[in-house]
């Protein structure tokens, strides 16, 4: 029968043990996070540039193709409604992503502070936010998308006629 002590050291080591696999698995989340904000970025751009490409080539071949002009404008629309969906849908995941990020690093630091002492890691802080390069994609992606109807606005939707 183990002695009290060793039970004590046992449960010890144990929870030293889980609290560092923990940490590994924090990391490896937290890099994780990193990555798939660069992997939402690509897949934003991609359809992006695929959905606008399409758009230009139904202003620039609606005539030929003998299809109506009202017609035209609704699909040029339509194709914008899907870059806007795409945006969103991107912009939430990064958000998303963000959340999740500070949440892994607030628990990262949580650990550390107990195994190796207070504020060995700072915590995030909300301020940092214009440091961090998912609030630029994001201005990116919201400021694309508005550039992209401001134009089919002015330019190609009031010359489908």
């Amino acid at each position: 029968m183990a002695e009290p002590g060793e039970t004590r050291t046992q449960a010890a080591t144990a929870r030293t043990e889980f609290a560092l696999e923990r940490y590994r698995y924090i990391l490896q989340q937290i890099n994780a996070v990193n990555e798939n904000a660069h992997r939402f970025l690509a897949i934003y751009q991609t359809l992006a540039t695929a959905l606008v490409s399409a758009t230009l080539v139904l202003f620039v071949g609606y005539r030929k193709w003998g299809l109506a002009p009202d017609i035209a404008r609704s699909g040029v629309i339509g194709l914008l409604i899907l870059v806007t969906v795409v945006a969103a849908f991107t912009s939430t995941l990064i958000a998303v992503g963000a959340l999740a990020w500070i949440d892994y690093r607030n628990e990262e630091c949580d650990i550390t502070d107990e195994f190796v002492g207070p504020d060995f890691r700072k915590r995030p802080r909300p301020g940092n936010l214009l440091r961090w390069y998912e609030t630029y994609v994001l201005l990116f992606i919201l400021t694309s998308v508005g550039i992209m109807w401001a134009l089919a606005a002015v330019f190609l939707l009031p010359s489908m006629k």
